[in-house]
């Protein structure tokens, strides 16, 4: 959501002005490591253990030892301040932000700051992954007053939680033009103390600001939603191409897979080769350069430079999920082997890295091991020497851009270590005996980095992020023919289910770590799940997930949809702490609720026949017309639902038991033709009334259908990959 605001924004930067501060224009999306250890008998030992050592959340319990009298989010925080009629100092980061541990260490673990928070202000941290519906609010107060967000995200705010001044990063210090933390909190408490009644009228007004962009609603029955709206995107995005690097825009670099993903639809609906070439380079430049691990497999969160060479080094599960998606579609429209490699290699990390032993997905990895970014995954090129013979190291060097003098600094620690290589792949010019010494050098590489010391992982399980890997493993079973992909999206869905689904009450919470879950519901758990559950139907056909799925379009649409405008709420009605409801259609790092829930519905409507899930998917894509005319870089997956409401969608409809042989082929050969308008379903269960009238004639067909027209069936994969291309 894109904010402006008029005298909220003037009272809050004239607040700043009074502070004598500057706006703070870091955007702080990095990735660092602390190893936490949840040991009870540890922590009673320890001089400094707040109140967080009783939270799930790796991230609070990071700093469950700083002097900082900690809250979490939640009434005893709240009705501390309102007793005390102290601000509230909101602090707002997540387990692999590198930056928010950079602040811990100048300012948390400081004595003399936790001495002054804890004298003045009730301290509250909240991991911005368990709970995004309160990041949004006050990133979005952030964003609008100072003009850039990113974490940590630093706030102050009323006991009423109404916020008046806030940053991301702050020094323990004044530099560079900003005033060091202690300091700013010094001057935020004379204010608190002298100008209370002016703090409280510029909080006031500012929430009311906040709250009439909220309820806005931009409906624009002027404005039709045509194919023209999809041409002016492309050529928009098209336009911000990096011809020589591949992506979009300039450093840093974010791969945002939702927007390739829908530059290949436009080149499918547009017949626009140039774009679909784009999209292909792109997908080969990232591969190749250091924001992929070239030895372990996955991508990082994003690369300082233009050239995808040196990433922050987190991984996050929701990057992984979207980019298996976008190579799974650059597989299909190239036919290229190296895309589906790429595919397998996300997934594989994900299955060995990043998987409960019960089928929940984890939520990230860190970049830091040992205080150090960066060290679990560079070389330097006396290692290689050390390690590989003559020819394997020379070739390695040479393959992945190895130098003396390294790539890489990290500049935010203050003894960096020298000589740091990023791998990148710099030079595929290599002989069939090369080729065998570069396979010896990796498989040794490999083996030692495993015995480095390995970044913390973020072991929580997210229904949204897992709903995310969910689709991509159920997709890539059947584009990819691979069996294991299938089975574990299977198991993670049963896991799902088991630990954050109540059946009786058509529930899903929000996290589960550590057998316990919390009692949180969001948007974008039911919106990511469904899809991905739907991509698992479309995969297997197994009418209990069509069940499932539609349990979730019900319970979704009566706890987050907004029946009279569209749209749909990010939190359920009645949240009480919260100070605004808001519908968030960002599609950034990860697409928002909002796009996610709208395609989703789109695809079970047509597969079920359900209209109310039609007609509250076409309802939210009017809501955003003019977002998606005026700044569709904001919404790229949005475009793709739109795409797909404007296209006549094509029905597979498999009559037959799915679960045998030839079901499963034909199964496959819909899934291996890249027509991204287009359902799967079977003819039995929940499912529209045509489909169930079409016969098996004695074995498994398919049925391709358009409207109420249908090919004769086939039950030939070849004759059907035949037809979708046609």
């Amino acid at each position: 959501m894109v904010v402006t605001m008029n005298r909220g924004a003037a009272a809050a930067l004239a607040l700043a002005g009074a502070l004598g501060l500057t706006a703070c224009r870091q955007h702080a999306v990095d990735l660092v490591a602390k190893t936490v250890v949840n040991d009870k008998s540890a922590v009673a030992e320890l001089s400094h253990t707040n109140r967080l050592a009783r939270e799930k959340s790796p991230y609070l319990l990071q700093h469950q030892y700083n002097p900082v009298d900690w809250y979490a989010w939640g009434e005893e925080a709240f009705a501390k301040a309102r007793r005390a009629n102290q601000p509230i100092f909101l602090s707002i980061g997540y387990s692999t932000c590198h930056w928010c541990h950079v602040m811990e260490r100048e300012s948390f673990e400081k004595p003399e700051v936790a001495a002054y928070l804890n004298a003045h202000f009730v301290s509250i941290k909240v991991d911005r992954e368990e709970r995004p519906d309160v990041d949004k609010i006050y990133m979005t107060f952030v964003q609008a007053t100072s003009g850039q967000g990113g974490w940590p995200l630093n706030v102050f705010l009323t006991p009423d939680l109404k916020p008046f001044y806030g940053g991301t990063y702050f020094p323990p210090d004044n530099r560079h033009g900003r005033t060091g933390f202690l300091q700013l909190l010094q001057q935020i408490q004379r204010l608190w103390e002298t100008r209370h009644t002016e703090l409280a009228r510029s909080a006031a007004d500012i929430h009311s600001r906040l709250e009439q962009l909220s309820a806005t609603n931009d409906l624009s029955p002027g404005l039709a939603l045509t194919p023209e709206v999809l041409r002016d995107a492309g050529a928009l995005f098209k336009n911000s191409y990096d011809a020589e690097h591949g992506g979009f825009g300039g450093a840093p670099k974010f791969p945002q897979p939702s927007q390739p993903q829908f530059l290949l639809r436009y080149a499918s609906r547009f017949h626009d080769d140039e774009a679909m070439r784009m999209v292909l380079h792109t997908c080969n430049r990232m591969a190749a350069g250091g924001i992929h691990d070239q030895l372990g497999g996955g991508f990082a969160r994003y690369s300082v430079d233009a050239e995808w060479l040196v990433p922050h080094f987190e991984k996050m599960l929701y990057d992984n999920a979207q980019l298996a998606q976008l190579y799974l579609d650059a597989y299909l429209v190239s036919g290229e082997a190296r895309h589906a490699a790429v595919a397998r290699d996300i997934l594989d990390y994900v299955l060995r890295d990043m998987t409960h032993p019960e089928g929940g997905f984890y939520s990230a990895e860190d970049a830091d091991s040992e205080g150090h970014e960066g060290k679990f995954y560079c070389w330097t090129r006396a290692e290689l020497t050390k390690l590989l013979t003559p020819g394997e190291s020379q070739v390695a060097a040479r393959y992945f851009g190895i130098t003396e003098q390294g790539n890489f600094i990290d500049h935010s620690h203050p003894k960096p270590l020298p000589n740091q290589n990023v791998l990148s792949i710099v030079d595929l010019t290599l002989t069939k005996s090369e080729s065998a010494l570069l396979a010896s050098a990796r498989k040794k590489m490999l083996a030692e980095r495993a015995q480095r010391v390995r970044p913390a992982c973020d072991d929580k399980v997210l229904a949204s992020w897992n709903g995310l890997m969910l689709g991509a493993m159920a997709r890539a079973g059947a584009v990819l023919g691979e069996a294991r992909y299938r089975a574990a999206a299977e198991k993670n869905l049963a896991f799902i289910r088991a630990t954050l689904w109540d059946a009786r009450m058509k529930t899903l919470w929000h996290r589960w770590r550590g057998g316990e879950r919390d009692d949180v519901q969001l948007l974008e758990g039911y919106a990511f799940l469904l899809a991905g559950v739907i991509e698992l139907y479309e995969v297997t056909l197994g009418t209990e997930h069509l069940e499932f799925a539609i349990a979730l379009a019900e319970a979704m649409i009566a706890r987050f949809y907004d029946a009279e405008n569209g749209g749909f709420w990010q939190s359920a009605q009645g949240a009480k702490d919260l100070i605004l409801r808001v519908k968030e259609d960002y599609d950034g790092a990860e697409p928002s609720g909002n796009s996610v829930a709208t395609l989703a519905l789109l695809k079970l409507g047509l597969i079920t026949d359900r209209k109310e899930f039609t007609q509250a998917a076409e309802k939210s894509l009017s809501l955003f017309a003019s977002r998606l005319q005026q700044v569709p870089q904001a919404v790229p997956y949005m475009l793709q639902a739109l795409d797909f409401s404007l296209g006549e969608p094509r029905r597979a409809v498999l009559a037959g038991d799915p679960g045998n042989p030839e079901a499963r082929a034909l199964l496959r050969a819909i899934h291996t033709v890249y027509q991204p308008i287009k359902i799967v379903l079977g003819n039995t269960g929940p499912v529209e009334p045509f489909a169930r009238s079409l016969p098996a004639r004695g074995g498994s067909v398919v049925y391709l259908c358009i409207g109420t027209a249908c090919q004769p069936p086939t039950s030939d994969p070849a004759k059907l990959k035949e037809l979708l291309n046609e």
